[in-house]
């Protein structure tokens, strides 16, 4: 009831909500004259004054200075609180890496695209990823060339933007150029050396070659001030492969490292006046992907592999395929003197899986070798406005209200019969009635052999889920003085669902000095549960240990959930609070922002429970599953940390020197455990010490980014080192069984030439000293390690050192 009251308060209040933005957290934070879009409806807000903090990222200056060539990497070496990990053998999230903010979930960070609501990746990360249970938006669908600049919010903002803000928003803004046209031509490729005694073996000594090119036309539209922005990309990166040395370990995987992928890109961003008090503006956006990742291998004698077809064993290949599209589009007007922005956005997201080079090990040598496993897609529609206007109250109120509609589907695309069906002897299909005489059993062991297409297997079930929602808000401003500001806002949303909720948030900031301000927010958010995390099933094997066995996620509405008593899944809400101080002069700014973050109903998967863990008559209606698994509001958290950052520029001699130094000190905790009734007494299951130890080691406990940029006539010179905190994660041998993954500093350099006004190039290297996460000795040949490797996906990647040249062209 207090919060309830609390956002009455809020709703009924003509104070402000307001933002500010800082430059790029790793390049600068000096002022930058436009309107900022994330965090504030009030128009004439600009970065020098500031609430809440957001890092502005200039995309431009940072990809030309690195060898990134996609946004979650980019963000990754340049945003301490901001944490992305490639993965290896860890199905869909091979091709989609999983982001997390402040050490949250990937699916509490709100992605808008010109401040619109972007539509959610339709995979949810399961298999040795961080934030696995949670599903997220894949900011890899979105190419750097149509980037003008990247928005990071660092603080809850459910109140003003809705759903999954918990932890932040990210807002990419479009390029908006209405001339010339601008290309970038990217290589870089890896150089191989193993870490250690030659513990790591690779198919090359140069791999990992990428490529990418890209084109951004901008052109005039009519006379009125319209324009259009076009970007077309295309991205080929090739296999990093980081085997464990066989020579000298026994690896389960022989094909461990970053996978092969194709990437193409169109994007437009449209604006064109129709009348002096009209606008329309339209955002298109295409963006294709096939990725091709290595599974685990079957050896020669597996239940999984025939021998007559893999006489060696197999690794399977899992090719996918990601289809996105976006399309929003919109009208800006005046009413009464109000600005009014009428909008529809629309995206949807497909994800295929083609498993190649795999097998029916139930169907014998008559088994084909590839298989469609279905997939799954998302489509999401919004429909709503906002409405803003200035008043002359005090020292200047602005008021902005608004309303959006939402529909979201969620779809499963059921996989052929082969990819998920286990089945007899006779070749008929395998049920619980089916005698077990009639199994197919692997002479080399007497097991049972497994079912469906081996590294990943088919959806068996079509699923076709929807939903809608309402929303209704309002967000204000006020200057009480031109020292002090305060802001509130206020938002209702009701979804058909699960309900209602509420949430409000509160601002300030005083100026002691024109140099030196204090600021503070703190503020209620929510995250409703995703569709997918409420419909999504999949039956699978997994290794553990070494040994392969059969698990079933069950899907939230199931009859297996409902059996065990997990109960339907609802809302995620938190309580944010911050506070800190801005010190800005001509040469030097320090901002310091400490943050408190309480997420409770916090949605993961479950640890996996073994058959006699479940009720005897589950057992007997599930006889082929060796494990269970089940989606659950089942923790709460409480995060506590720090961000400072500090920027320096100075002239020394006909050149000059910016130095920015970032860093984030987060500290997560998991306060209490929801088990289910039926479930009492097993939470070390429901939620095992594994389980735990990877929710808290979604982000280093610190990261440290030292930036120093150095320009004198046509050249530049870049240096940025990046320091990762100690990882721990969990082997499978109890809560013990520590996998420590020490602290790491990567260092990147480039050197930079403008031969004229139109066209430069850049070479340097990523990870110059050619670090790997710890190597984990002890545990790959146990098959002990989450992706099966030497090392698992953590820190700063495991593909060692890249040298690249980039060369850029306009006119």
């Amino acid at each position: 009831m207090k919060i309830k009251y609390l956002s009455v308060i809020f709703l009924s209040s003509s104070s402000i909500l307001y933002s500010q933005e800082t430059k790029d957290t790793i390049s600068n934070e000096n002022k930058i004259e436009e309107v900022a879009i994330t965090g504030s409806r009030n128009k004439k807000r600009t970065v020098v004054d500031t609430p809440v903090p957001i890092d502005v990222i200039d995309i431009k200056q940072v990809s030309q200075s690195t060898g990134q060539v996609e946004v979650n990497q980019l963000l990754q070496f340049s945003a301490p609180s901001f944490n992305s990990n490639k993965q290896s053998g860890s199905d869909g999230a091979d091709a989609v890496d999983p982001a997390t903010l402040r050490g949250l979930g990937p699916d509490q960070t709100l992605l808008l695209l010109n401040g619109k609501r972007y539509h959610q990746s339709s995979l949810i990360n399961l298999f040795g990823t961080k934030g696995r249970g949670n599903t997220g938006s894949d900011m890899n669908t979105i190419p750097i060339a149509a980037i003008k600049r990247i928005e990071v919010l660092r603080d809850g903002a459910s109140a003003q933007y809705g759903s999954d803000a918990i932890a932040g928003v990210i807002n990419v803004v479009l390029n908006d150029r209405n001339s010339g046209f601008e290309g970038n031509a990217f290589y870089g490729m890896n150089v191989f050396k193993s870490p250690g005694n030659k513990d790591v073996v690779s198919d090359h000594k140069i791999d990992g070659i990428t490529f990418d090119f890209s084109g951004n036309l901008g052109t005039k539209i009519g006379s009125k001030g319209g324009f259009g922005n076009f970007t077309v990309e295309f991205v080929n990166k090739d296999y990093s492969i980081r085997n464990a040395n066989p020579e000298m370990y026994e690896a389960p995987r022989q094909r461990f490292g970053d996978a092969k992928s194709q990437n193409f890109y169109f994007f437009g961003n449209i604006e064109v006046p129709l009348s002096d008090n009209l606008k329309l503006y339209s955002r298109q956006g295409f963006s294709h992907r096939n990725t091709n990742a290595y599974a685990w291998t079957r050896s020669a004698d597996a239940d999984g592999n025939i021998p007559e077809v893999y006489p060696n064993g197999f690794n399977p290949l899992q090719d996918t395929s990601i289809t996105d599209f976006t399309f929003d589009n919109g009208l800006k007007f005046k009413v009464a003197d109000w600005d009014v922005d009428f909008y529809n956005v629309f995206g949807s997201n497909r994800f295929t899986y083609q498993i190649n080079n795999t097998i029916n090990a139930t169907l014998g040598v008559n088994s084909p070798t590839s298989f469609n496993a279905g997939g799954h897609s998302l489509l999401q529609n919004t429909t709503g406005f906002n409405a803003s206007k200035q008043f002359e109250v005090l020292e200047g109120l602005n008021i902005a209200f608004g309303s959006e509609f939402r529909y979201e589907k969620f779809e499963i695309i059921k996989g052929e019969e082969g990819s998920y069906t286990m089945y007899d002897v006779n070749g008929n299909v395998v049920t619980a009635s089916t005698d077990p005489s009639l199994l197919v059993i692997n002479p080399l062991t007497g097991d049972v052999r497994p079912g469906g297409s081996q590294g990943f297997p088919g959806y068996s079930q079509q699923v076709d889920k929807s939903r809608n929602n309402l929303a209704a808000y309002i967000d204000t401003e006020l200057d009480i003085t031109k020292k002090w500001m305060i802001s509130i806002a206020g938002r209702f949303e009701n979804y058909n669902d699960f309900g209602s909720t509420i949430n409000g948030k509160f601002a300030t900031r005083y100026n002691f000095t024109p140099q030196f301000a204090f600021r503070g927010s703190v503020s209620t958010g929510f995250r409703a549960p995703s569709l997918a995390q409420k419909y999504y099933s999949l039956q699978f094997t997994n290794f553990q240990g070494g040994d392969l066995v059969t698990i079933q996620l069950a899907s939230n509405d199931s009859d297996l959930a409902r059996r065990v008593g997990i109960p339907q899944l609802k809302q995620e809400t938190s309580l944010n609070g911050s506070a800190g101080f801005t010190f800005n002069t001509r040469k030097f700014t320090a901002t310091v922002d400490g943050y408190y973050i309480r997420v409770k109903d916090r949605i993961v998967l479950t640890g996996n429970f073994s058959r006699d863990d479940l009720p005897a008559d589950v057992q007997a209606d599930y006889p082929y599953i060796d494990q269970a698994q089940f989606f659950s509001n089942a923790i709460d958290t409480r995060t506590k940390g720090v961000d400072v950052i500090l920027s320096y520029n100075e002239n020394i001699g006909k050149g000059k020197l910016t130095a920015t130094l970032a860093g984030n000190y987060n500290d997560m905790e998991i306060t209490a455990v929801h088990t289910s009734e039926k479930l009492k007494g097993k939470e070390e299951i429901y939620l095992s010490p594994r389980e735990r130890g990877f929710i808290l080691a979604s982000a280093p406990k610190t990261k440290i980014n030292l930036n120093l940029n150095y320009k004198i006539n046509k050249f530049n010179a870049n240096l940025q080192l990046v320091r990762f905190d100690k990882v721990t994660l969990l082997g499978y041998g109890g809560a013990d069984d520590f996998q420590i993954y020490n602290p790491k500093v990567t260092a990147d350099l480039s050197f930079g030439y403008e031969f004229t006004k139109g066209l430069s190039l850049t070479i340097g290297s990523k990870n110059l000293f050619n670090r790997y996460p710890t190597l984990q000795k002890a545990h790959v040949s146990d098959g002990n390690t989450e992706s099966g490797g030497i090392f698992d996906p953590v820190q700063m990647g495991f593909a060692g050192r890249q040298v690249f040249a980039r060369f850029n062209f306009k006119f």
